[in-house]
């Protein structure tokens, strides 16, 4: 399995399977997030951050955000060990975030709000996973 870490969608076809309806009900969001070493603004502008602080930047305004969009931060952890499997290097964090849809997901990430916040996403991310999920719960709880 070869695995590409992006920032931002690169095909056509991705930007445009992400605007598609999706599947019924909620969804999940894992994200697999690998920090770069010090913060790089696509300004040029001088910082000290790390690639870490600068994503934290990111996240405190986005854990503000989901919410008008429907959606929660549900679990923010830090990568410690790699119990099965194998890959060449770890991610750093995982997070995962709940959304009523993926429209909402969409909706959320196309906003001037959170087009301001990314500035410090781009510049702490040296690349992700986004793996969109659903419950097979759901079902049970209807």
């Amino acid at each position: 399995m070869e695995v590409t870490n992006e920032v931002l969608p690169t095909s056509a076809e991705r930007i445009e399977a992400m605007q598609a309806d999706g599947p019924d009900g909620p969804i999940c969001m894992v994200n697999l997030l690998k920090f770069k070493d010090s913060a790089e603004y696509a300004d040029g502008r001088e910082t000290d951050l790390t690639g870490r602080q600068a994503y934290q930047l990111y996240g405190r305004a986005v854990s503000q955000l989901i919410g008008d969009y429907g959606g929660e931060v549900v679990f923010v952890g830090d990568v410690t060990f790699l119990a099965l499997g194998q890959v060449e290097d770890l991610w750093d964090e995982v997070a995962i975030a709940k959304y009523p849809n993926r429209r909402a997901l969409w909706d959320m990430s196309t906003s001037a709000e959170w087009q301001e916040a990314a500035v410090h996403r781009a510049a702490g991310l040296a690349g992700q996973l986004n793996i969109e999920t659903v419950s097979p719960m759901v079902a049970f709880n209807d």
